[in-house]
């Protein structure tokens, strides 16, 4: 490994064989690099502390086999107030459909550099179709140990036509299979909220435009000095996670300090309000700050469905949430300058939804 080593110093510029090339992380890892480059290395107080873990903590685990059940229901609820974040078992979605897509995660990240970067984001055929690495590689002070592929939703002839051959199929059946649970969790939290009756437009309003991620988490030789994903909230009404086995991902416990993690539950999914729905719900529903660690001995996978509003949306709390006389926290906003305001800049904790803020707050 020693030669691969002394060639990588040679590059002026790590994120030219990352970014440029499509080699993304996954390459530096292959290489068998001892130490991270600096381009990694977070600041000191955006570093991972095992010691702000609380280890007997987790986020509520809701079995939905009852759905209909108004104790489910409440479950559903009170985690959406509480905690922001839950798991799902017997939730409908079919095994297989998760173990395919899985596959099909390993299947595109283990293809070519030069396949994987024709979905870059010089040479995509579509905005919808972005193959990249970190978060936002020219905001960011240090970069984050992940690759991706972001797949925006349009029609199914546009997904079979430019979606990567490698996944397109198992993407699209996980999507799919995954509407029905969606849609019986956003007509529970609505209730909540009291706001009675998802027609089609306050449908199209919570659930009008769809993205699913495959994010790929290669081995990293110092994982203590970098992160996998830096802390943040979702921007989306809705994500629903995969998860593989290896486990990594942590979320803000309620004191602000501490860190929960989310432990692998074989066939379940992972749920967690955005943004954009603790915006509607007027705080009600809270969006929670969550991070990915980095790994030294195995590679990981996630494969996130983001339920959003669609761009030309304008989000804000329901009237149903105001009509009791409870004052608004949030401004009436244009969904694609929130969403813009989010990538633009580095992960940043839970700063994003203060563009949203009324300004008495």
């Amino acid at each position: 490994m020693a030669p691969t080593t002394v060639l990588l110093s040679d590059f002026s510029d790590v994120t030219d064989f990352v970014v440029n090339q499509g080699n993304g992380v996954k390459g530096l890892s292959e290489m068998g690099l001892k130490a991270l480059p600096k381009q990694y290395i977070q600041p000191l107080e955006e570093r991972f502390s095992e010691k702000k873990i609380v280890p007997h903590e987790s986020i509520p685990i809701i079995d939905m086999s009852k759905w209909d059940d108004p104790e489910v229901a409440k479950s559903i609820c009170d985690a959406a107030e509480m905690w922001g974040f839950f798991q799902v078992v017997n939730h409908r979605v079919p095994l297989q459909v998760l173990d395919r897509v899985k596959a099909a995660t390993h299947r595109f990240f283990g293809l070519s550099a030069a396949e994987k970067n024709k979905y870059s984001k010089e040479l995509s055929p579509s905005n919808n179709v972005r193959f990249g690495t970190s978060f936002n590689t020219q905001a960011e002070k240090a970069l984050e140990w992940k690759d991706y592929l972001s797949l925006f939703y349009v029609s199914d002839d546009e997904a079979s036509a430019l979606w990567p051959p490698a996944c397109k199929d198992e993407v699209l059946e996980y999507t799919k299979s995954s509407e029905v649970l969606i849609k019986q969790l956003l007509k529970v939290l609505m209730k909540g909220l009291k706001v009675e009756g998802t027609d089609e437009a306050k449908e199209a309003l919570l659930m009008g435009s769809v993205r699913t991620n495959l994010n790929y988490y290669p081995i990293c030789p110092n994982p203590e000095l970098t992160v996998g994903v830096g802390r943040h909230s979702d921007v989306s009404t809705l994500t629903i996670l995969l998860q593989d086995d290896i486990g990594g991902l942590y979320v803000r416990g309620n004191d602000g300090e501490s860190w929960i993690h989310v432990p692998p539950i074989s066939g379940s999914l992972v749920i967690n309000i955005g943004d954009a729905l603790q915006i509607m719900s007027n705080g009600k529903y809270r969006s929670v700050e969550h991070c990915v660690i980095a790994n030294g001995s195995s590679n990981r996978i996630s494969v996130p469905i983001f339920i959003n509003p669609r761009p030309q949306d304008t989000i804000g709390p329901f009237p149903e949430v105001l009509a009791s006389g409870e004052k608004p926290v949030y401004k009436q906003v244009l969904y694609k300058d929130y969403v813009k305001h989010f990538f633009r800049k580095a992960h940043d904790g839970k700063k994003t939804v203060d563009f949203a803020k009324l300004s008495i707050f």
